[in-house]
């Protein structure tokens, strides 16, 4: 098995997914399902995330994961910015509902929210950092972002977090109602991480030589 030479800052198993497919046959060598791990499969524990924006909140746990593995280490720091809302959740999205990670709650509490909204106020953007650090703390961050619309209730089984709400701008369509290819084209994410991509490339270029001595 090909030594992990890339580790994402997260344990969020369907963010390694889609980081995967991304990479996927983008780097000569490099064998995404063995060298590109999650934060978990690497020893690392979990970073806290107390900046107050996105970049800050990628950039931190990308330079911390990366000097506690000695891997290049990729992290991300993403949320939806609805506009009524003046840009809330954004760094909350998380934990919108008070518990991080409950996709349910979360929705479910901002569909409350905007009950009372009408279809033209309801616009919305997916907002993403993401960040690449070395062990050594070099680091860089590029910003991606999907504007849309909110709808009032779930459609689609795919994705995660927000996206059986969230309707792209130029769809009919939410984004869990998106195949995984699809929404890797268009992704806030997958927006980020190709402006990322030309960093990703040249560091582990760097180290991908040794992994194969």
């Amino acid at each position: 098995m090909s030594a992990p030479v890339l580790v994402l800052a997260s344990s969020n198993q369907g963010k390694l997914r889609e980081l995967r497919e991304l990479l996927r046959g983008r780097i000569d060598g490099l064998d995404v399902d063995t060298q590109v791990i999650d934060a978990k499969t690497a020893g690392a524990g979990d970073v806290v995330e107390d900046a107050v924006t996105f970049q800050g909140n990628a950039l931190k746990k990308a330079r911390e994961i990366a000097a506690a593995t000695g891997l290049i280490a990729l992290a991300d720091d993403s949320g939806i910015s609805v506009d009524v809302l003046g840009g809330a959740p954004g760094i909350f999205s998380a934990r919108w509902a008070g518990r991080h990670g409950d996709d349910e709650a979360n929705i479910d509490l901002l569909l409350a929210q905007l009950g009372d909204i009408a279809p033209e106020h309801r616009s919305a953007a997916f907002i993403c950092a993401a960040a690449i650090a070395s062990p050594d703390g070099e680091a860089q961050v590029e910003l991606g972002t999907l504007p849309g619309v909110l709808r009032t209730e779930r459609a689609g089984e795919g994705g995660f977090g927000y996206d059986p709400i969230f309707q792209p701008t130029g769809s009919d369509r939410t984004l869990a109602e998106h195949s995984a290819e699809e929404k890797n084209t268009i992704s806030h994410r997958a927006r980020a991480f190709e402006a990322l991509l030309p960093q990703i490339v040249e560091r582990v270029a760097r180290v991908l030589p040794s992994t194969h001595a």
